[in-house]
């Protein structure tokens, strides 16, 4: 289960209740490949350490990370050119404070 919801996306995007449910679908793939993607830059998977029974909650910056992510990945759909730009600035950030590093 995502650690983020459409409608939780929705209210990050400031989208307002005329939009319906037109991108619903489009929003929770894009929700799934933050997910996804964050929990490869962390190197755990999210809902194996955080959110479950006898688990902590999930972490409020894991939860802004995803959102982040899914936001500017629905907003910025260019991949290259003059669209392109970099992640959003504190998605790494974020990730990097959560990361068990090992040597």
């Amino acid at each position: 289960m995502a650690i983020v919801t459409v409608e939780e996306l929705k209210e990050h995007l400031a989208f307002t209740d005329d939009i319906g449910s037109t991108d619903d679908a489009l929003l929770a793939r894009l929700i799934d490949a933050a997910e996804n993607h964050v929990n490869r830059l962390l190197g755990f998977i999210i809902s194996d350490t955080y959110g479950g029974q006898d688990q902590d909650p999930v972490p409020p910056a894991l939860v802004e990370a995803v959102s982040q992510l899914a936001a500017w990945w629905y907003e910025c759909r260019e991949a290259a050119g003059d669209g392109a730009k970099e992640t959003p600035y504190g998605v790494r950030e974020i990730v990097t404070e959560f990361r068990e590093f090992t040597f």
